[in-house]
């Protein structure tokens, strides 16, 4: 899994510091809302070329770890 994570990159200057995979603009957040809306990987590789299978298995890894939290604590308003 970590070598599917090391695709996902955070940078400042790119994309407004959101997650992105490789560096290439593409936000893991918006890969995630074409999976949950039905687009299929096939679907999905084809509108943007630039992406390979394993991009997308690190979109889902990455969801992943960010779901493993240990206690979630509410602030008060």
């Amino acid at each position: 899994m970590n070598d599917l994570l090391q695709r996902i990159t955070i940078h400042p200057d790119v994309c407004h510091g959101k997650p992105v995979v490789r560096g290439l603009r593409y936000p893991v957040e918006m890969l995630l809302e074409l999976m949950s809306s039905g687009m299929t990987n096939v679907e999905i590789l084809e509108d943007y070329p630039d992406l390979e299978p394993d991009d997308l298995r690190a979109v889902l890894a990455y969801a992943t770890r960010l779901s493993q939290i240990k206690r979630v604590h509410s602030i008060p308003a």
